[in-house]
């Protein structure tokens, strides 16, 4: 099956528990459409660069995903379809990178970061 990573943004009105039970319900919505929850990573509350919904900030999650492409696509109506999100972003890619993804990594753990002047 296809490999998909999604980011999604909550309202930040949510609590932490509440914004998690997003992740685990819109996975539920996945597996009982034949997919596959891989990974997910809550990375917390965030300043956006703009407004949306005129919320300055929301809750940000990471999904890694095996599942076809109507499973997807069902759990990104869904999604749109839901008070609490604001956002949905969704990317098939070849294959997902072990560990945590960059945005949860430590500054001194990155690879590929060169000596400041």
């Amino acid at each position: 099956m296809p490999l998909y990573e999604h980011v999604m943004i909550a309202r930040q009105d949510l609590s932490n528990t509440q914004a998690e039970g997003l992740i685990e319900h819109f996975g539920a919505v996945l597996s009982d459409n034949g997919g596959n929850l891989v990974d997910h990573e809550y990375w917390g509350v965030k300043t956006m660069a703009y407004k949306i919904n005129k919320n300055r900030k929301g809750h940000y999650a990471y999904l890694r995903t095996d599942a076809s492409a109507p499973a997807v696509q069902e759990m990104e109506r869904l999604m749109r379809l839901h008070d609490d999100v604001m956002r949905v972003l969704t990317i098939k890619v070849d294959e997902h990178a072990e560990g945590p993804s960059v945005q949860m990594q430590k500054r001194d753990e990155r690879e590929g970061r060169r000596e400041r002047r």
